[in-house]
């Protein structure tokens, strides 16, 4: 089960502890109290101070000007908080519920006397319509919560809104970088602290026993008959820092006796700031029959507790007490008063909407439904076109290689087009060179006077032919013989002894053989 920390705010005086369950048994981990410099100044917003009874009380007090803003409670100061929030580790309150536990003036007290239905919603609304008619405010239903005294009494009490130590927890969230601690339940400190007393204590059905917890400012007077409730007295202005006299105290608690039609103290539970032996003397000589005892807490395991600490463990009875009964209530063993009005839950909110947001919200999750399907769909078709791209850069991966092969093939049938014309080409050329040298070679061997010393080629498709004869005439029959040749130059030069000439003559050819000499 989770820790809790119950967090109690009696004027400046706040008071906080921790508890866990562990086992089968609740263990105090820690202790906290101090007097906050810039907390609120508590006034009762009635005119008349008299507090509701459970019986014997004629006059409940008025609450006409609950919420007025004029009765409204200041903010924490920060360095209230900070000097708290110093004391605890953030680890130990990470997976904590807070309990807020609240006396008056932040709540009243109301007894409902009627018809008792077993549907708590309905008695609820009993009390509400019961509290707009005698005392003419109007109570939000999440405000109020009520305990059943007998088969004809509810004790009801009822909240309002500007909540110290609601205050002080949200501050102490924002101290810590939170955006708020987890608010369980508001539980009441008078009717949790009967309750501890009444169920740890046995007393006779006819005895009157009076609870008094004496606080810094004030002290609150709680009233059991037997082990039920029977009267909340209004809160005395009188605290440790300015009782000079115990007369004053007794005649306050003598008129709220009265105010309570109780008739005699038969047990007096002390608890809080004061315990010392004058206040018990004080009793004893007020209230001679009376049995003066300190409120002890007994089976709690306070082993993480200082000597000191313990001593001053009646200090903390209120917070104390409403988290113990936290924990029966977690085990259905006991109900008590408990608050959450919607405005904390709200504050809780991971996100908040107010009445207008939550006709937005079927639109909200239609947009969202909307547009999620449409990302899904547009998710899907760039999924598939992903694959398409993928698939279209392989194929034209895949091309590019069968391209650079054709390039390589196609290189290669150029290449041999051109060898083959190459090669055509020198075949032609080889017939047509072919036959002219046979002619000249023929007409050599033929005539033994007419031989060739060099052959010329030309760009113009000629051939120069260089070399010698014994005689002009042999020139001129082969001139008349090839029918392509022209002799361009004769020319006497005997070798040695013998008459010979030089000549140079342009032969003619093409592919169909040497071309014939116009006239």
């Amino acid at each position: 089960m989770k820790p809790i920390v119950c967090v109690s705010s009696e004027g400046h005086d706040t008071k906080i502890v921790i508890l866990s369950k562990e086992k089968d048994k609740i263990k105090v981990k820690k202790t906290f109290s101090m007097i906050m410099s810039g907390g609120e100044n508590f006034s009762d917003p009635t005119e008349t101070h008299s507090d509701s009874s459970l019986k014997g009380f004629e006059s409940d007090f008025s609450i006409e000007s609950i919420g007025d803003s004029g009765n409204k409670l200041a903010t924490v100061d920060k360095s209230d908080v900070s000097f708290a929030a110093n004391y605890f580790g953030q680890e130990e309150l990470k997976n904590a519920d807070f309990i807020p536990v609240v006396t008056d003036p932040v709540v009243n007290h109301h007894n409902f006397t009627g018809h008792i239905n077993n549907n708590k919603k309905k008695n609820i609304e009993a009390i509400i319509t019961d509290i707009a008619k005698q005392k003419n405010i109007s109570i939000a239903d999440d405000s109020i919560d009520y305990i059943k005294i007998d088969e004809q009494t509810l004790h009801s009490v009822f909240i309002r809104e500007d909540n110290t130590s609601v205050n002080f927890i949200n501050a102490w969230a924002s101290h810590n970088g939170k955006k708020y601690y987890k608010i369980a339940t508001v539980k009441n400190s008078e009717t949790a602290l009967a309750h501890y007393v009444a169920k740890s204590n046995k007393f006779f059905d006819e005895d009157y026993t009076l609870i008094i917890n004496t606080g810094h400012e004030s002290s609150k007077l709680i009233f059991l008959k037997g082990s039920k409730l029977t009267h909340i007295g209004t809160s005395l202005d009188i605290g440790t820092k300015d009782i000079h006299t115990y007369d004053v105290y007794f005649s306050k608690i003598l008129l709220e006796m009265e105010n309570g039609g109780i008739p005699r103290l038969d047990n007096v539970i002390l608890c809080g700031e004061d315990n010392s032996e004058n206040l018990v003397l004080s009793f004893y000589g007020t209230f001679p029959e009376a049995n003066v005892t300190e409120l002890a807490f007994e089976g709690l395991d306070l082993t993480g507790l200082s000597d000191e600490q313990k001593e001053n463990l009646s200090s903390f009875a209120f917070p104390i007490a409403a988290g113990l009964e936290y924990f029966e209530e977690k085990d259905k063993k006991h109900q008590g008063i408990n608050f959450l009005p919607k405005y904390i839950q709200e504050n809780q909110k991971f996100i908040q909407f107010g009445w207008h947001s939550l006709l937005v919200l079927p639109l909200l999750f239609g947009a969202t439904f909307f547009f999620t399907f449409e990302v899904l769909e547009n998710n899907k078709t760039i999924l598939e076109q992903q694959r398409e791209i993928t698939r279209l850069k392989e194929l034209k991966i895949q091309n590019e290689l069968i391209l650079q092969e054709m390039d390589g093939l196609s290189s290669k049938i150029e290449n041999f087009d051109r060898t083959q014309t190459m090669l055509d080409s020198a075949t032609a050329g080889a017939e047509v060179w072919g036959g002219m040298l046979t002619k000249v070679s023929d007409f050599v061997e033929r005539r033994r006077s007419f031989w060739v010393t060099s052959l010329e080629t030309n760009l113009d498709k000629t051939v120069n032919l260089k070399g010698y004869a014994l005689s002009r005439n042999v020139l001129t029959e082969f001139v008349d013989n090839s029918n392509s040749s022209l002799l361009n130059t004769v020319t006497y030069e005997p070798l040695r002894d013998t008459k010979t000439y030089s000549y140079t003559l342009e032969y003619k050819i093409n592919s169909f053989g040497a071309n014939k000499n116009e006239p």
